[in-house]
């Protein structure tokens, strides 16, 4: 695995970095973390290398000294999986319980940073080597195994029972905003090709303190079936509920299904008006939405035995979805 070497910079992350003339890529002023807050969202890229013919068949970007964060990125044509070009590989974000990453590529999958602080971590993650985050650290580490399924909360489209995810894309496009009330990370897919559909797609993350919720927003462009979110199948304990109003519903799962391994529970919470059916798919569990070009919103979830105060037994995690699902129930929203 290939480790980038560093300049050293104080508060690399406060730092405003002139933007390279590198075509097909686009970004704006750096961003900025604020000291005490319990949230932060980022997107870092590499600098200081180039991009070459690599290993896998595909271009990789060589000899980078540093990353920068930006708020605004088209992502270059060229980049894929371990392309060693964007810090862990896609945007960030997390709050004072738990962090997320998406990988911003053909995978477009969400993976987990279960965290041992109540810090904001993601500005140091990564910075001293590609992939450091998969080994024990101080502050936590990255648990979920995601090989070929969507992780936890991302999006997919299944068609006659094969799943796409986003190998075809004409461009991406992702923004970040850190505030006082939350953070979040938009990410605008052009050209999204699936079967014989082509659709363009809005995806908006964002995560509020003292909490461990994702809200997901996406916006079809065209009325199509099977886009899909889900979590991911680790062979461990499943479970499926709706609230007392049936407008609410729930898929999670619970078990040792980390990379330490430890206990790790997930869950997707989902309208069912928005959802025409929840099945299983070859990898994941899966939410499948109703054709609409209205916007989507449904909430995901990573709770680590871990975690400081952390959630750590099966019946714990099923009371916390249940006391969850009460909140739904009764607000609509969280």
């Amino acid at each position: 695995m290939k480790t980038l070497q560093f300049i050293a910079v104080s508060f690399c992350f406060l730092a405003i970095v002139g933007c390279k003339n590198e075509p097909k890529k686009e970004t704006i002023k750096s961003e900025k973390v604020v000291e005490k807050a319990k949230t932060y969202a980022e997107i870092s890229i590499a600098e200081g290398g180039k991009w070459i013919d690599g290993t896998r068949g595909h271009e990789e970007y060589d000899g980078g000294t540093s990353f920068k964060n930006v708020t605004n990125l088209r992502v270059p044509d060229k980049h894929t999986d371990h392309s060693w070009y964007i810090r862990y590989e896609g945007p960030g974000w997390e709050s004072n319980k738990v962090g997320y990453r998406l990988y911003l590529d053909w995978r477009n999958a969400i993976d987990i940073f279960g965290k041992k602080t109540d810090s904001m971590v993601l500005s140091k993650v990564g910075q001293d080597g590609f992939d450091s985050y998969h080994e024990p650290e101080a502050w936590g580490q990255d648990i979920l195994k995601v090989g070929s399924g969507l992780g936890v909360g991302s999006i997919g489209r299944l068609v006659n029972d094969k799943m796409f995810h986003f190998k075809e894309v004409d461009s991406t496009f992702a923004s970040i905003e850190n505030g006082a009330k939350q953070s979040s990370i938009t990410i605008d897919y052009h050209g999204w090709k699936t079967a014989d559909d082509k659709i363009d797609l809005k995806s908006t993350l964002s995560i509020q303190p003292d909490s461990r919720i994702t809200k997901h927003t996406i916006i079809p462009s065209k009325e199509i079936n099977g886009i899909v979110t889900g979590v991911i199948d680790h062979k461990v304990a499943y479970f499926a509920k709706e609230s007392d109003n049936k407008k609410w519903g729930y898929i999670a799962t619970y078990g040792i299904q980390t990379l330490v391994p430890d206990n790790l529970g997930m869950a997707v919470f989902y309208k069912t008006d928005d959802a025409s059916e929840v099945k299983k798919g070859e990898f994941d569990y899966l939410v499948e939405f109703k054709p609409t070009t209205k916007p989507i919103e449904f909430y995901f979830l990573g709770a680590w035995e871990q975690e400081p105060n952390g959630i750590k037994t099966q019946e714990e995690f099923l009371k916390y979805l249940d006391d969850k699902l009460l909140e739904l129930n009764n607000n609509n929203k969280f």
